[in-house]
């Protein structure tokens, strides 16, 4: 087995953002595993992983965090540029929420948050956390927000974008959202679709969503919404090929309307739709629906 058919996934992120749940994904997929791995023994593990043929350590995952000292995680991205330079397929995912979730999951569990202190605030620590792991977060490969993802779903992704995902292609999310509620914090790109004339006022529509027909016939009847959907497509099928060239592996694509329930929707759908029939690799995430 060659290095180039070797696969090392470092799971990172803020302590309650779900990277056991990731790594947990990723067992049951069949990568072996390692949580909490102390960055010292990095290398080692890493030099383990490609010395050995047998297909147990074909595609291999190890959870880093904080709970490691600060000298130590510097030498992360350093080691990982050591090993894509001899030919390793090393990816970094970063799982990411917003400071008002982690401290409502950790009152919830009463779980202790590995860099509380006497004299640091449960709030303080997430504060730290987040700034030892910043350099780690600038360069991720996939950055996953998980403010309101649901564990159910954190598999999903985890198994659809980094498991399932063939080597040597982009995969690409096309994700719904609504301004309302806030940006999504794991986008590359984002699409403004206010302007488009808007579903909730047709007191006949209001209870659809862009996934049923009576929305998607009223918008795709707009010349408006067709040609925002003509210039977004044209503009990704212009630019993803860069991204391709560059050797990125994920690429997350938001469109936004003000609640995320009908235009955001059908232009996220029908632009997955597009990109699939142009033979890329597509997902669908709606951040607004149940």
């Amino acid at each position: 087995m060659t290095v180039s058919n070797k696969k090392l996934v470092v799971v990172t992120g803020l302590s309650g953002s779900g990277k056991s749940i990731a790594l947990d994904a990723l067992e049951d997929a069949g990568f072996y595993c390692i949580d909490n791995l102390p960055v010292s023994l990095f290398h080692t593990f890493a030099d383990e992983v490609l010395a050995d043929t047998s297909p147990l350590y074909r595609r291999a995952a190890v959870g880093i965090d904080a709970r490691n000292r600060a000298n130590d995680l510097n030498q992360v991205l350093p080691r990982i540029e050591r090993l894509r330079a001899r030919g390793f397929r090393c990816e970094i995912i970063f799982l990411d929420a917003q400071q008002d979730v982690l401290i409502q999951r950790f009152s919830e569990t009463r779980r202790r948050h590995p860099l509380t202190a006497d004299q640091r605030s449960l709030e303080q620590a997430i504060g730290l956390e987040r700034q030892l792991l910043e350099p780690l977060l600038n360069t991720a490969d996939l950055r996953i927000d998980t403010t309101r993802t649901t564990l159910h779903e954190l598999r999903a992704l985890i198994r659809q974008r980094v498991a399932e995902h063939p080597e040597g292609e982009l995969s690409i999310v096309l994700e719904s959202f609504g301004f309302k509620h806030g940006l999504p914090r794991n986008a590359d790109f984002v699409f403004d679709l206010r302007c488009l004339p808007n579903p909730h006022w047709r007191p006949d529509l209001r209870p659809y969503t862009g996934k049923d027909a009576p929305v998607a016939d009223f918008l795709g009847a707009d010349a408006n919404v067709g040609r925002m959907f003509e210039h977004i497509a044209g503009f990704l099928e212009t630019w993803i090929p860069c991204f391709q060239t560059e050797g990125r592996a994920y690429l997350t694509i938001a469109v936004g309307c003000t609640g995320g329930q009908h235009r955001s929707v059908y232009l996220a759908e029908r632009l997955a739709r597009h990109l699939h029939d142009g033979g890329h690799t597509t997902l669908t995430r709606h951040r607004e629906l149940p």
